[in-house]
């Protein structure tokens, strides 16, 4: 995880959210770690990896291009080993609530 960077953008709401997700993702070969919902969507994280070239390309892109003007954006480029504990910390909660919704539809499926 050397070469890898991570990207973050800040944005209010999660329309504004979903669609800078998308011009990253679409920018450059940058995938997405994980987000963070606070005041019930009203402020979301996105936070993506990639190599540090296509991560700067995400972030400005979507600085530049989406529907509503990031609070904050930023890169970091070869992370520490702690700021990969925060992002680990939440991405597994991002994955826990995944497999609840899915193990749910499955649930209602089989009824």
């Amino acid at each position: 995880m050397s070469n890898t960077s991570l990207g973050f953008i800040e944005i209010s709401g999660v329309v504004a959210a979903v669609d800078a997700l998308d011009i990253m993702c679409k920018a450059s070969g940058v995938e997405l770690v994980t987000w963070e919902r606070k005041l019930g969507g009203r402020l979301v994280t996105i936070v993506v990896m990639g190599d540090v070239a296509s991560v700067t390309e995400a972030v400005e892109n979507a600085s530049k291009n989406a529907i509503k003007k990031p609070v904050a954006s930023g890169v970091i480029a070869n992370p520490h080993e702690e700021i990969w504990r925060l992002v680990k910390l939440s991405a597994s909660r991002f994955r826990d609530k995944q497999e609840v919704s899915t193990l749910d539809a499955q649930t209602i499926q089989e009824v």
